[in-house]
């Protein structure tokens, strides 16, 4: 059913839906932003404790065998119970920001569709557009759903595991500490490797969700630290050139390049994990006064061009319609054996100097 066919009223639902949508958000956006704000003081004020208790902790690991076992046992349970804390309200942050991030991201989609509306724009007036607009709605939801699934799964092998053995590290600490003290100690150093383990995957997740140097220092500094943290995470040697870095660029600009180069260079991991010498990756950036080139080539196994057409690469499409929506371009060059590299051009306008 094309924009022509659609039901009688059908498009005044939808308007009057959208703006229903749209305060709801906004509300919500609200709401959270709030929720965020008080759990941020409120890990703030854990923090602090959890100093205490570390000190507390330093000064009685010398005094195990003198101290009394009530009082030992106080300052273990204190500094586990504010670990624990610290932990849950740790996951909140999390769940809250990406609740922020969803909310912001939907509010905008939002933004736009009431402004075409306030223009008057009628479905029947472009027909095309209106099935150009809603694939495009339609491959934005399934690769946003995907990132979900694909963090959802994450978190439940990475921290949750991660928490359910602190649990069970914690109780056997306790028990020890009237038995074996020096074993307890081992155990609760066991646990503080973990837990450290632990806060670095989650931030991790959290850097994937949405890097905050990318707001904070701009482009080019986010990708040569995010290369950085690739090869250090992945153990694939990869290297970045950049050219005119010095370029400010339009903020969704800067946030389709990144959310790019970050699913090309995930690919050559998901593509060629298996090969017993893991390939090498350049990333390139040109920054040019009217336009800014990507190139990111690997010498890994390659693949047909073809498979793009029988079957096309959820994350490859969503960049190449980003692109083309932008006004530019994007070519593929590989073959079986013969590693892949991957080019993109956008037309851009520089805002200035970073």
């Amino acid at each position: 059913m094309d924009a022509r066919e659609l039901p009688s009223g059908s498009w005044e639902d939808f308007k009057q839906q959208a703006l229903l949508d749209y305060e709801h958000t906004r509300e919500s956006l609200h709401e959270v932003t709030l929720m965020l704000e008080q759990s941020k003081t409120e890990y703030e004020k854990l923090t602090q404790r959890s100093a205490v208790a570390n000190t507390q902790l330093q000064q009685l690991q010398g005094q195990l065998e003198t101290a009394p076992r009530e009082d030992i046992q106080t300052v273990y349970n204190n500094a586990l119970d504010v670990q624990q804390r610290l932990l849950v309200m740790r996951g909140q942050i999390e769940k809250l920001q990406n609740d922020q991030a969803a909310h912001t991201r939907y509010l905008k989609l939002l933004e736009k569709t009431k402004l075409l509306m306030e223009e008057g724009y009628q479905p029947d007036q472009q027909p095309g557009d209106q099935v150009n607009r809603t694939a495009i709605l339609e491959q934005l939801i399934i690769a946003q759903e995907s990132e979900r699934q694909r963090l959802s799964r994450q978190m439940h092998d990475g921290p949750a595991q991660a928490l359910s053995n602190f649990i069970v590290q914690a109780e056997i600490a306790a028990r020890l500490l009237e038995i074996d003290p020096s074993r307890a100690k081992q155990e609760l150093d066991n646990l503080k490797t973990t837990a450290m383990s632990t806060f670095q995957r989650v931030r991790l997740f959290i850097t994937d969700l949405r890097p905050m140097m990318l707001d904070d220092l701009g482009l080019t500094a986010t990708l040569k630290r995010y290369v950085e943290t690739f090869k250090a995470e992945t153990g694939f040697e990869a290297k970045i050139d950049i050219k005119g870095g010095d370029k400010k660029l339009a903020s969704y600009v800067e946030v389709l390049i990144f959310r790019a180069v970050q699913e090309l260079m995930g690919n050559v991991v998901r593509h060629n994990s298996e090969l017993s010498v893991k390939p090498n990756i350049t990333v390139q950036m040109a920054i040019e006064d009217n336009f800014v080139r990507i190139n990111v080539a690997d010498n890994g196994k390659g693949f047909n061009p073809a498979e793009l057409e029988n079957k096309p690469v959820l994350g490859l499409k969503l960049i190449h319609d980003r692109v083309e929506m932008l006004g530019g371009s994007m070519e593929t060059d590989t073959s079986p054996g013969q590693g892949t590299r991957i080019t993109f051009q956008i037309p851009v306008e520089s805002t200035g100097r970073l």
